[in-house]
């Protein structure tokens, strides 16, 4: 499994519910299309920071859904709302520990 963090800066904070929105709305269900998908998280750290973790089982997987991310952000004309390219942090999951469920 490999992991794509994208962390957005500088975010237009009084158009975040817009992008929230149209995240979950758009950008998710097109992700959530590709051959690999294995999981989408937005984080709404404050301060016009937002990021986002993506799951794919290869790295050519997780390396789409950057171009699709990319291209996303210019589709819905969000341009002025996310100003700057992302910081991608990306690679290979070593350790992945989910929680477990308690028994009945």
């Amino acid at each position: 499994m490999h992991a794509t963090i994208r962390r957005y800066e500088a975010i237009d904070e009084t158009r975040t519910d817009e992008i929230v929105k149209k995240v979950d709305e758009t950008l998710v269900p097109l992700l959530s299309k590709l051959p690999g998908f294995g999981g989408y998280q937005l984080i709404d750290a404050g301060d016009g920071v937002v990021s986002s973790i993506t799951f794919f089982e290869t790295s050519e997987q997780a390396d789409e859904s950057t171009r699709v991310a990319s291209t996303w952000v210019r589709d819905e004309k969000l341009e002025a709302a996310i100003p700057h390219a992302p910081t991608i942090t990306r690679g290979e999951l070593v350790v992945d520990k989910p929680r477990e469920l308690a028994s009945a």
